[in-house]
């Protein structure tokens, strides 16, 4: 097991604590839907949820295997929205801030050669630029 530089393991503990976020964001969204009777969305939501889980499961792997034992931090409060417009609004806002955080993150794990975790924060980018295309999409749609 090779030494990690410390702030790539602090990106990689960031990062974990910003995938439970937006699962428990997408998981307060799919209920409210459900309760609102927009079955349909709350499904949508349900499945978001989901991949930010599996998200967060593959940056626990990568802690584990640096050796180091996934931590949990405080998570920040879900931003459910009165309307399905400000949910998607407040989901825009936290992928936007994803793929700040992977984007900083790839960027100094390859200056530090770190080609491995730059791969891992790639991908992690690519995932929250896609989910950013969508809800642009869809809020597009709503207008």
């Amino acid at each position: 097991m090779r030494n990690h530089h410390p702030r790539i393991i602090g990106f990689f503990t960031r990062a974990l604590t910003h995938e439970y976020t937006a699962v428990q964001q997408y998981r307060t969204q799919s209920s409210l839907c459900a309760l609102w009777g927009m079955a349909d969305w709350a499904e949508y939501f349900r499945h978001e949820s989901r991949e930010e889980l599996d998200h967060a499961g593959l940056l626990s792997q990568q802690l584990l295997l640096m050796g180091i034992a996934p931590t949990g931090a405080q998570l920040r409060p879900p931003r459910p929205g009165r309307d399905l417009r400000e949910m998607l609004t407040h989901d825009q806002d936290l992928e936007f801030s994803a793929v700040q955080l992977y984007s900083e993150a790839q960027n100094f794990s390859e200056r530090m050669r770190d080609f491995p975790s730059a791969e891992v924060f790639a991908h992690l980018r690519a995932d929250e630029e896609g989910h950013l295309q969508s809800l642009a999409e869809m809020l597009g749609r709503l207008d």
